[in-house]
């Protein structure tokens, strides 16, 4: 299973549940867009989306919590490059990803409770944190389930 997680050779037969693999594209698609907003938005979506209520701050604290939230948006903009290439070319590290993401939400939880933002209302997020890491734990079981097709002798991989 440890091969599976982090292959020796790192290319596109993947060989887990195609539907661990078709649930990846939104999964990108979201990471993305969320990082767009956050590094293109004038508030980084900080006020605009997750209720911080940035016109109480100084000026220069909220310019640094827009300037955080755009940082963040570039990490996830990599991270969603990242993902683009493992759905175009190496598909057998997307059990790796789908541990990624259950770490990363995982943190973000732990994170955000022990350091809550004040928000005036719960940000939508807030509900990916509970939605995306229950997903992604499902989806990392089946990328590590051999696929019947896969199973079979000389299948492609999904989506190849």
């Amino acid at each position: 299973m440890l091969d599976r997680l982090i292959p020796q050779r790192i290319d596109n037969d993947y060989c887990g549940h195609p539907l661990a693999f078709w649930m990846f594209f939104p999964i990108t698609l979201v990471t993305l867009v969320r990082s767009l907003i956050h590094m293109l938005r004038a508030d980084g979506g900080a006020q605009s989306i997750a209720t911080i209520p940035l016109d109480t701050f100084t000026s220069g604290g909220a310019q640094g919590i827009v300037a955080v939230f755009a940082l963040w948006g570039l990490s996830q903009f990599l991270l969603g490059i990242l993902y683009l290439g493992v759905l175009w070319r190496w598909r057998t590290l997307l059990p790796l990803m789908y541990l990624l993401l259950v770490v990363e939400y995982v943190g973000r939880f732990a994170i955000g409770t022990t350091k809550p933002i004040g928000a005036l209302e719960t940000p939508p997020g807030a509900i990916a944190n509970f939605v995306f890491p229950a997903l992604a734990v499902a989806m990392l079981i089946l990328s590590l389930r051999q696929s019947a097709n896969s199973a079979s002798a000389g299948s492609q991989p999904a989506g190849s």
